[in-house]
């Protein structure tokens, strides 16, 4: 009788859904699997301390690390950069080479597109990656006050609470350099509320965090051309002496040419099982699109990237062992929301509740605050 060939799982993408799928399917499978890690990043930056950076919290050594970690329980980490999926080969080409596979999980996570506003990465600021939030740390060291401007480019964008932490943590930041009084900070976007997608009150509940502060909300406002000194912001010019704006989001190139992706771009997934459209890849976390009730997705963030992993590594382990029966993904997402001055908000629910997502959302103070603390202490040792 002949042997049995190992199975390869290929994992792409090292961020916080391609780390905890390759862990996870490791720790079931053992030696039944070669598991293997594609990232082109030789390291990984844990991303919602990133703000933390920005206001001079946080040096890039200590929200850092290599992959070593994952290589020592004894997944394959190949450093490269992904260039071709081919599901009907069952392979993955790479600047490194061509990498076969069983089960594929599709992690590579939203790109950052800037060059769609022209003027944007020349004359703004964003903290959406270590190089940008080193550089905006770099430029409120220097500010001397006047006129801050947080806005959104356009939709979708990770980490949905992002960019009002943004505002907030500015806030505080100037509060303690005195510079408060001499400083106005207003805030735009397209939606017509913070968060809109976890429901009327989650969104009420952050306007106003933003109006005890002082902070201006706009709602429903496009960012139209960036100059030096001047956003045009529907119509209207605003000079600011700080722009902050967080650059368009875009599927990954490598998936947009793939036959993984749907009409707008972004991977089609079953809800439940994050299955693509064909049965050995499965895709999770912000290259994914998952239609809510509501008739809005379920948003970029790296809670649901984990507990998508989790199911998705509990799945393709079962049907290499034989087990045809699968685990669901629920919808149940945490998100901390920091509001300046050592306080954060907690943010809950079921983003698959029916008729919209269920959330409820805890007052700032500093309990969730330190949880917080706790939480990107605890995900730097535990992961990696």
């Amino acid at each position: 009788m002949a042997e049995e060939r190992t199975q390869r799982v290929v994992v792409l993408g090292g961020g916080i859904g391609g780390q905890v799928a390759a862990t996870r399917l490791k720790q079931k499978l053992g030696g039944g699997a070669r598991v293997t890690l594609v990232e082109r990043s030789p390291v990984f930056t844990f991303s919602p301390s990133l703000l933390w950076l920005m206001v001079g919290e946080r040096r890039s050594s200590s929200i850092t690390r290599d992959y070593s970690g994952l290589q020592q329980r004894g997944i394959e980490v190949v450093q490269a950069s992904v260039t071709a999926i081919d599901a009907a080969a069952a392979e993955v080409r790479t600047d490194a080479g061509t990498v076969g596979y069983d089960y594929l999980v599709v992690a590579l996570g939203a790109s950052l597109d800037p060059g769609r506003l022209p003027g944007l990465a020349e004359h703004t600021f964003h903290p959406y990656d270590l190089a940008s939030a080193e550089r905006l740390r770099d430029a409120l060291a220097g500010f001397k006050g006047g006129r801050v401007v947080v806005a959104i480019a356009s939709l979708p964008y990770k980490c949905p609470a992002a960019p009002y932490e943004t505002a907030m943590l500015i806030d505080g930041f100037l509060r303690r350099r005195g510079l408060r009084s001499t400083t106005q900070i207003d805030l735009y976007t397209p939606e017509p509320l913070p968060l809109p997608v976890a429901g009327p009150y989650a969104g009420h509940s952050v306007a106003a965090e933003l109006a005890a502060r002082g902070i201006v909300f706009h709602p429903r406002v496009q960012v139209e051309a960036v100059e030096a000194g001047t956003l045009r912001l529907s119509g209207e010019e605003v000079k600011p002496d700080l722009a902050v704006v967080i650059p368009p989001h875009r599927p990954p190139a490598v998936v947009l040419e793939s036959s993984l992706a749907g009409p707008n771009g972004w991977i089609p997934v079953d809800r439940a099982t994050l299955r693509a459209r064909d049965s050995n890849v499965y895709a999770i976390g912000d290259n994914t699109v998952i239609p809510l009730e509501n008739g809005m997705a379920l948003p970029k963030a790296g809670v649901f990237a984990h507990g998508e992993a989790e199911v998705v590594a509990e799945n393709i382990a079962r049907r290499i062992r034989g087990d045809l029966r699968e685990v669901s993904f629920d919808g149940h997402g945490t998100c901390f929301l920091e509001t300046g001055g050592s306080k954060s908000g907690l943010a809950s629910g079921n983003f698959f509740a029916s008729p919209a997502p269920s959330v409820a959302m805890k007052r700032p103070g500093r309990t969730w605050h330190a949880a917080k603390i706790a939480f990107e202490q605890y995900w730097l040792r535990r992961w990696l």
